[in-house]
């Protein structure tokens, strides 16, 4: 059987387990935040830039697709951006404001400040970059900022004791450009793990070094099932810092693979017939009170809390309203093919990749610490804040009405045929864009955690790419049909 995704089952796991298992995705909040928690003094941060050879900074925002945004300053300006924020005009920004009320500011986090390695200091034009909050003329954080809408969701889980944290994988092609434009042309043909005929190492020690100076500790980077295709991993923290750092790693990539000549895509099915690319998200909840995983009770079979259940459960009773967020593209449901290793079936297991929610085995005497549910039909072409976002939403809401999981599904669901799979009374995901934007309106959980203002762009802008794909007349047809009839 092809595989869609490019985690299959192999003897070493694609996945990043064992790296999270050394450190656990619901590990000591400590460990999560210790980055922001040592944050320097914000001007000390300025003048140490200044003296580093710093000349610019960009203030970057993401729009409410994932796409990031800038609005580059000189550095003897950002001083007066930390403490006034720097004002722009929004209406032109996917999913932000109509003409008549564009203006908003941006308001640095400088716990992101970070110098893009490629624009080193040294050089005559120096550059860093800093993550910003969107903010209303009255002062008030915007309702269509992603981040903002992930920030209202760490804060709810917080309410309930929670801290969440957050490990995702994203795969990603490496393309050539043919005659100056971007080709699906794979950058070499090895396959899972290779080494002697993988053409992009060097590519992915560069790319390695780069996250490595945004602050970003990668565990693994190794080159994936498909032609073309690679993983690099990074340790999991607490939700907002996890997608900020999603959002840098895809930026990154990009610049790196540019300066070989080369494209950096996450589509998440660019090539017919071959592995799709997806962004399997290991999650768990670490209690404050209690200073530990919240998912991991040894004693109970698979060493699952009534927590952890209750959030899968979750879980799996939104899924099929988020995945319009989690899957955001036509191209995603290429992907997201019954049949195939991508994950469809509303189900939950531990060998089985088939299920969409995987729980992954725990190395011995690590079992508190390791404990998490991977979440496996996101894909990376999503906006990182907003999966987050209606994932922890799912998880929240299967917690506090304590959803209880069905038993785990460990046959594979790829052999069995679609009369087995009924009498089982399996759900599956949508099968189109258009379905999925369907069932995003029929669940309220995933509206009220995308809040109105983002559930109304976010439809009108998916529902017109899905208009204008339906009408589209490809070549396949033409092949197909022309001389048929």
């Amino acid at each position: 059987m092809p595989a869609e995704d490019s985690c299959r089952t192999h003897n070493i796991d694609c996945d990043h387990d064992q790296a999270l298992t050394r450190r656990g995705a619901g590990g000591p909040h400590e460990e999560a935040t210790l980055a922001r928690a040592t944050n320097p003094d914000p001007m000390k941060q300025i003048k140490d830039a200044k003296e580093s050879g710093i000349r610019f900074v960009q203030l970057q925002f993401t729009d409410i697709l994932g796409i990031v945004k800038a609005v580059t300053i000189p550095i003897h300006r950002l001083e007066d951006s930390v403490l006034h924020g720097t004002w722009f005009d929004g209406s032109s920004i996917e999913g932000f404001t109509r003409i008549a009320e564009s203006d908003q500011y941006l308001m640095p986090d400088m716990s992101t400040f970070a110098e893009l390695p490629w624009q080193k200091g040294s050089g005559p034009r120096g550059t860093a970059r800093v993550i910003c909050d969107v903010f209303t003329p009255r002062g008030e954080p915007f309702a269509g900022d992603p981040r903002q809408i992930l920030r209202r969701q760490v804060e709810r889980a917080e309410k309930l004791g929670y801290i969440v944290n957050m490990g995702p994988e994203l795969e990603f092609f490496l393309f050539r450009r043919e005659d100056g434009r971007v080709a699906p042309l794979p950058h070499d043909l090895a396959g899972y793990f290779d080494f002697s005929t993988d053409l992009a190492q060097e590519v992915r020690q560069d790319m390695v070094d780069a996250l490595e100076a945004f602050g970003i500790s990668v565990e693994a980077a190794h080159h994936e099932v498909a032609a073309g295709q690679h993983e690099i991993d990074f340790e999991y923290a607490d939700a907002l810092q996890t997608a900020d750092n999603a959002i840098t790693f895809k930026y990154a990539l990009k610049a790196i693979a540019q300066l070989h000549g080369l494209y950096a895509t996450f589509m998440p099915k660019p090539i017919f017939g071959i592995n799709g690319s997806g962004m399997h998200t290991h999650q768990s909840l670490y209690s404050i009170a209690e200073q530990r995983n919240a998912f991991s009770d040894p004693e109970n079979r698979y060493g699952l809390s009534d927590v952890a259940r209750s959030y899968m459960a979750g879980i799996l009773a939104h899924a099929r309203g988020m995945i319009a967020v989690l899957a955001p593209t036509v191209n995603s449901y290429k992907r997201l093919v019954p049949g195939y290793e991508a994950p469809t079936y509303l189900t939950w297991g531990r060998t089985n990749r088939s299920a969409l929610i995987r729980v992954p085995m725990i190395s011995p005497g690590k079992s508190v610490e390791g404990t998490r549910a991977e979440v496996r039909c996101p894909d990376p072409s999503s906006n990182t804040y907003l999966a987050f976002a209606v994932m922890i939403a799912a998880g929240l809401d299967g917690v506090e009405k304590g959803l209880q999981l069905a038993d785990p599904v460990e046959e594979s669901l790829f052999e069995m045929d679609a009369t087995r799979i009924a009498e089982k009374g399996i759900a599956e995901l949508p099968g189109t864009l258009g379905e999925a934007i369907s069932a995003l309106q029929d669940d309220p959980i995933i509206c009220d955690a995308l809040g109105d203002h983002i559930l109304g762009h976010y439809v009108a802008a998916k529902t017109a790419e899905w208009d204008e794909y339906r009408t589209q007349v490809t070549r396949w047809e033409l092949d197909r049909y022309l001389e048929a009839f």
